[in-house]
């Protein structure tokens, strides 16, 4: 997941009708993996519905992988990481490669960079690390990967001297812990295991916990963060439906805000106890103001947006978005000793539905993309994997003040593109390799182009510049960093 820039959040945050001097990239920048400190995911841009129609391709850079991440942009340079966590350094005007510095180590992303007074962080599947954002070279690396199945997907996020990076699961045996790591040396302040050590007590088949996302950051420094599933699911022969790991699985599926300084809980709500479909609550918190109480918003996999009081951690409301089939609440009727079923079923959303992937806000309205995508299960222990490529989904807008839906916009495959504001525009890409521009108000479509390949990667902007990436090779097609920029008619 990714990362969070505090001394960019003005620079970052857009809101209506942003500016950029006429070139459109020398102003302009995306400062985080989410846009600020709040990952709002909206950007000081000069695209809008009037102008979108010229957006015409700039440049491409060919990937030596594949591709999840968001790009940082910052002072005419775009820092990014394909899947092998390799890290580019590419220039904004002319798609020329600065630098580039290989790891290949696989990771599972979304994954990313950072990029902080000239220095860039980020992460492989197994360490922290620093580059020097001019040459690309190496100031430090710290393995964090402690556990059988740790491995870290995230982009870390950044505030104030630290730098915060969670492992996350990979396999048997991981426990999903977060570290707050000294910016200069990688040195480390503190860590919040987000589970037990002794993984509910099978720590032979149990795994569970981690981040996707950077965390969200508040005006008094206190980050908040949305964490990942237990492990396994539904369940292994010995123990269907996650009786391996009685009980809630406290701190998976959780909300939490916690004190920058120690890593002390201030409050934690956990949305799913002893989640049995991989409903991962795994989007970033993103933070809105509404007359004068600040929220903490996240949503997951299960297909549910969750707004808390962000003082206290109360919900304050919950939406359901996207296609549901009667199986939300089976994970209850497990902990009172029931199986959901006992015959083959069709359960939505499924392993990879629900919101897979960043939303955004205005400060008034978020925008969820939705994947509808079902899994069946065959039994307790049992389950058969859809195809990504199967899927349809939907952008779904939501009033952030009171959870009411305002408007509901079908896609025909599904969006694991994120959404990206800029101006009256909310953005996105679907896995048939189509960017998205929708009317923010109502949804229509504005503007659509195809990219070289399938996707899944999201979308940035700065300026006159829209950035994504064909990235999941089909038919040969080699993944690709693209960019966009205004033209003339």
């Amino acid at each position: 997941m990714l990362l969070v820039l505090l001394a960019a959040l003005a620079a970052g945050g857009c809101g209506e009708g942003g500016s950029a001097d006429s070139s459109g990239r020398d102003a302009a920048s995306w400062p985080a993996p989410n846009g600020d400190a709040a990952n709002h995911r909206r950007a000081t841009s000069s695209i809008d519905a009037a102008s979108v129609g010229r957006l015409r391709i700039a440049w491409r850079l060919p990937l030596s992988a594949t591709y999840a991440a968001t790009p940082i942009v910052l002072d005419g340079v775009v820092y990014t990481q394909d899947l092998m966590s390799n890290v580019y350094a590419v220039d904004l005007a002319s798609g020329r490669l600065r630098w580039r510095h290989d790891y290949n180590e696989v990771d599972t992303g979304p994954n990313g960079v950072s990029v902080v007074d000239e220095r860039i962080f980020g992460a492989t599947a197994s360490h922290a690390f620093a580059l020097d954002a001019r040459s690309g070279r190496e100031l430090w690396s710290r393995q964090l990967a402690e556990y059988p199945g740790d491995a870290i997907d995230m982009a870390p996020g950044y505030a104030d001297g630290t730098v915060y990076v969670s492992t996350a699961v990979a396999g048997i045996g991981a426990v999903g812990t977060l570290w707050a790591l000294d910016a200069d040396s990688g040195r480390a302040r503190w860590r919040w295991r987000q589970v037990p050590e002794d993984l509910w007590g099978h720590s032979e088949v149990n795994s569970g916990g981690g981040l996707w996302h950077p965390p969200a950051f508040d005006e008094d420094g206190a980050l908040y963060v949305s964490t990942g599933n237990p492990l396994p699911f539904p369940g292994v022969d010995r123990w269907p439906w996650g009786a391996s790991r009685p009980g809630p699985n406290r701190w998976t599926n959780a909300i939490a805000k916690l004190d920058p300084d120690s890593g002390r809980l201030a409050w934690a709500r956990q949305v799913l106890p002893h989640d049995i479909y991989d409903w991962d609550l795994e989007g970033p918190v993103i933070l809105d103001r509404v007359d004068g109480r600040l929220l903490a918003l996240t949503a997951g996999k299960m297909g549910v947006v969750y707004a808390f009081d962000a003082a206290t951690g109360r919900p304050v409301w919950r939406r359901s978005v996207g296609l549901h089939n009667g199986h939300d609440r089976d994970n209850e009727l497990v902990l009172r000793g029931r199986a959901p079923f006992t015959r083959p079923t069709t359960v939505l959303p499924g392993w990879w539905g629900g919101v897979e992937t960043q939303m955004a806000s205005d400060g008034k309205v978020i925008y969820a993309p939705v994947n509808d995508l079902a899994t069946r299960y065959d039994s307790g222990t049992r389950l058969t994997g859809p195809d990504p490529a199967d899927g349809t989904g939907r952008m779904v807008a939501i009033d952030i003040a009171t959870g009411r839906v305002r408007w509901d916009h079908l896609l025909p495959r599904s969006p694991y593109g994120a959404a990206t504001i800029a101006n009256d525009l909310v953005f996105t890409t679907t896995y048939d390799g189509i960017v998205w521009a929708l009317a923010r108000d109502s949804g229509a479509v504005v503007w659509r182009t195809r990219l070289s390949t399938a996707t899944n990667a999201p979308v940035a902007i700065a300026g006159d510049t829209l950035i994504t990436a064909a990235s999941v090779p089909v038919n040969g097609r080699q993944p690709e960093l693209v960019a966009y920029r205004l033209g003339g008619d």
